[in-house]
């Protein structure tokens, strides 16, 4: 099965995010997709299933919790996979980039102009010279 008719399912793409904050119990990963989904238990064993079927998850047992993980390797499979559509979207968000800075530097120099520069503190040795140049 292709990797996105994995992740095409809300639940698992569910899953697959909490597990991307690091290694979940069972029934913690159940407790989250269950009041998100308001699905059963069991429902939520067979998505976890599926992930470890198609490699995106792997399980290890500690005492009676089952602890998931993701897998980085599938993950890999689908940036590789998405890689030759990138160009479709990486060059117009580099010139929003570079449109979104040239708004901001137009804008600062336009309240530089518009605002007066702030009044410099006087000097004093500058004062003491012209009164004693006045008398």
């Amino acid at each position: 099965m292709h990797a996105l008719d994995i992740l095409g399912d809300p639940v698992r793409r569910r899953i697959v995010e909490v597990l991307g904050s690091g290694e979940a119990a069972a029934g913690e990963i159940a407790g989250i997709v269950q009041g998100e989904f308001g699905i059963s238990q069991p429902a939520v064993s067979q998505h976890l299933r599926v992930l470890r079927d198609s490699g995106f998850a792997r399980v290890r047992a500690l005492g009676n919790r089952r602890l998931y993980a993701l897998e980085p390797a599938r993950l890999a499979e689908v940036d590789a996979w998405l890689a030759a559509f990138r160009a479709f979207w990486e060059p117009p968000l580099a010139a929003l980039g570079t449109e979104l800075a040239r708004g901001r530097r137009q804008r600062r120099l336009a309240a530089e102009q518009t605002d007066p520069p702030p009044a410099s503190e006087p000097d004093p040795d500058t004062d003491d010279r012209r009164t004693n140049q006045e008398h």
